[in-house]
Formats: structure tokens, C-alpha cells, sequence
């Protein structure tokens, strides 16, 4: 079967995935949820003009000139507003969020002025509307501040909050199954015996997932026998996952069973290689409503796919933009060209004091080493039959999650 290009691949993942149903959650539970449609504000911000300095509100015209002597009719706190209006000769009181009494309309600071009896003196001329806060001046009610598919920040809650809304409309997260698959593994902590490796697909994997606003399953390892393979699809299912991933068993070898498992369980294979670099043993399928994501079991190919397939099948679940951003930037040292399939390079960033972006691939790509990914930022894309490329010349990356 010939190898799929990357972008083909990345439609057949996408292809179909509508966003999940809505629920509501309260302001605490929606940090990073996604919202699902459309907020307006439930009010206006601020619903009356208010002051923002503590002083004296005031008739402008009065106090157009230092030294204007001003009786004080009564004190203005935030919550409290005035009844009374303010008129020619007079002045209030006023605390920062009060309500600007009717007939003022400027506050003069309390430094710039002096208390006596009763009366307050003007010490710097008053300026019309300084040190108030219109009605509205942050947003009426009916305006739409936060739009659908918008992943809510720290920020957006406190916008929210102060529209008025309790509870948000968001997206269901997305349940995505984990199996990895493989005699060969062990957890973390063991004492690894002759042929053993330590399992690691698992923990960057998951904590992926739930950065994207994912909810991890985690089906454990399956030995590497068509029984075990099978029962680990079947708790998938069980467990009601909008995507199954698995890990390792992708190739052609004889212990390679995922292929022959999900096959066998009824999944239809959309594809099950591709034409890049690292990543060329990768399945996709789907079976009922799970969607199916074969990941290669070397740590970097299983990392990259996930980056570029199952970061943005999360996000078309979740009602965001699915596509990764991708910029520009300088390559830091020659590539020689390249072959028939896309290469996605683990690269260093540096960012010059012209704001120019130098990526520079690290020198060793094995899809095995675990230690360059870590110190990376960025992958470098290179293009099927791309030229050689000298240093200094443009090409195209991908920032990696911090």
C-alpha cells in the first residue's frame, strides 16, 4: 500500500468530527473548558457612572479655578448611593465605586483638596468627567464578549463572572482511551530485565491530552497477544471513548497485532502508514462512533503523531480552530535534501533581539531519543523532495506545548 501524504491523513482523522454536546459547569469548574456558544452580558458594566479615585464629586464649573471653597452635603460609599443632588456651591464625599451623585460631574482626588468645617477647598481647578467611570464604559448588556469555541482563560472567568453568569455553556470534554501494547514494557520504577524497556509513551501522552482539555482513560499495557489486544479495545468501548489511542504494535512485524486486533473488533482503516518522518507506522479508523488512533511505540514517532493528529482531532471535538499555527523562521545550520516523505525535525528556538526565530534541528533525529525532545521547542517541517537548504535560509516549524 502506498504511503499516505501527511495531509491527506490529517482529513481522513478529521473528517466527520463535529463538536461534542454542551454542559454547563460553574465558574470554578470552566478554567480551560471550551464554550459552546455565543456569551452576551446579563448586564452593564458599570450599570451607573462611578467614581474611580476617592475625593469629592462635584460640579466642574465650581471648581474651575484653585482655591473654590465647596459646602459638603454628605458622603458617598461604594453601595451606597446618594439621594440627594448635587447643586451649584456643593460637593459630596466620595469613595472610589461610589455612585456619581445626579447634577456632578467630576471627582476631584482627595490630594487636591482641603477639609474645613463642613466645607471642602478646591486646590487644583476641576476637569469635566475626570476620575469618573462612565455607564458602560466596560460593556452593556446584550454585547457578546466571549465567542464560541474560545478555550476560557483565568481572565475570561472574571469577564464572565462580572456579565453576570454563574454557570457557562461548554463543551463535553472528550474521553480518549490510552493502550500501549507490548511485552517489552515496563512502569516506571522496576528493575527492567534483559530485552525490557521502561514504559514512558504513556505519562507525555496523557498529560497532552489533558492540556488539550481531553479526559484520559488509561487501559494500561497489553501483552502482545491478539487476545489481549482485542480486550483491551473492547474496555474502550466499554468505557465510551470518543477516541481510542494505542501505542506500539503499528508495524508489520509478527507481534504487531493492533492492525489485526481493531480489524478484527470491526474497525474500518482509513490508513495505516504515512508518509513522514518520524510517525510512517500510523492507523486510523474508526469503529461506531469511537475514532481509532494507532500511534508508532518509538517515543518521538509516538509524540509527533500525536502533536499533528490527535492534538487536532481533540480540538474539532472541542469546536476550536484544529489546525496547528505554523510560522517562520531561519534554519540554524544546513539540511541536506530530503527523500519521499515529510520530515518533521526536533529543533532548538532562539529568538534574536530583531525578533527573527532561528530554529536549529539537534544533530541526531532517531524517533528513540527522548533527551533532544525534551530540550526542543519547535519541529522544523521539511517537505517531500525538499532541496538542499542552506543555514539562514526560511523554512516553516511548529511550536511545541511548553
Amino acid at each position: 500500500m502506498a504511503l499516505m501524504p501527511v495531509s491527506d491523513a490529517l482529513s481522513a482523522v478529521l473528517a466527520g468530527a463535529e463538536p461534542l454536546a454542551e454542559e454547563m459547569v460553574g465558574l470554578d469548574e470552566a478554567f480551560h473548558r471550551v464554550l459552546a456558544h455565543d456569551l452576551a452580558a446579563l448586564r452593564t458594566q458599570p450599570p451607573e457612572a462611578m467614581s474611580a479615585m476617592d475625593g469629592y464629586a462635584l460640579r466642574a464649573a465650581d471648581a474651575a479655578t484653585s482655591g473654590a471653597r465647596l459646602q459638603v452635603i454628605g458622603e458617598v460609599a461604594a453601595g451606597r448611593p446618594f439621594d440627594r443632588v448635587i447643586g451649584p456651591g456643593e460637593a459630596a464625599r466620595i469613595f472610589t465605586g461610589g455612585v456619581v451623585p445626579e447634577g456632578a460631574d467630576a471627582v476631584v482626588i482627595q490630594e487636591d483638596t482641603r477639609a474645613e468645617a463642613g466645607h471642602v477647598v478646591i486646590n487644583e481647578p476641576a476637569i469635566k468627567g475626570r476620575h469618573i467611570r462612565p455607564a458602560g464604559v466596560d460593556f452593556h448588556q446584550g454585547m457578546v464578549l466571549l465567542k464560541a469555541g474560545r478555550r476560557l482563560s483565568d481572565r475570561d472567568l472574571s469577564l464572565a463572572a462580572s456579565m453576570n453568569h454563574a454557570a457557562l455553556p461548554v463543551r463535553r470534554r472528550p474521553k480518549v482511551a490510552l493502550l500501549a501494547t507490548g511485552d517489552e514494557l515496563v512502569m516506571p520504577g522496576s528493575a527492567p530485565g534483559p530485552g525490557q524497556i521502561v514504559y514512558s509513551n504513556g505519562y507525555g501522552l496523557r498529560a497532552l491530552m489533558r492540556s488539550e482539555g481531553a479526559t484520559p482513560i488509561d487501559l494500561g499495557i497489553a501483552a502482545d497477544t491478539l487476545e489481549a489486544t482485542v480486550a483491551g479495545i473492547r474496555r474502550a468501548r466499554e468505557a465510551e471513548a470518543d477516541i481510542l489511542v494505542t501505542t506500539g504494535g503499528a508495524s508489520v512485524g509478527d507481534h504487531d497485532l493492533v492492525k489485526q486486533a481493531l480489524e478484527a473488533e470491526g474497525v474500518e482503516m482509513a490508513f495505516w502508514k504515512i508518509a513522514m518522518r518520524p510517525g510512517k507506522p500510523m492507523m486510523h479508523g474508526r469503529l461506531g462512533g469511537m475514532r481509532v488512533i494507532g500511534l508508532p511505540g518509538n517515543p518521538v514517532s509516538s509524540y509527533v503523531c500525536a502533536i499533528l493528529f490527535l492534538v487536532p482531532l481533540i480540538r474539532s471535538l472541542l469546536g476550536r480552530e484544529a489546525l496547528l499555527p505554523r510560522e517562520t523562521a531561519l534554519l540554524g545550520r544546513e539540511l541536506g535534501a530530503n527523500d519521499s516523505r515529510e520530515d518533521y525535525l526536533r529543533a532548538q528556538l532562539e529568538e534574536r533581539a530583531d525578533g527573527t526565530l532561528v530554529a536549529t534541528p539537534v544533530t541526531q533525529q532517531d524517533s528513540s531519543l527522548l533527551g533532544n525532545l525534551a530540550l526542543s521547542q519547535a519541529l522544523v517541517i521539511r517537505p517531500a523532495f525538499a532541496p538542499k537548504a542552506p543555514a539562514g535560509s526560511p523554512c516553516e516549524i511548529l511550536r511545541l506545548p511548553n
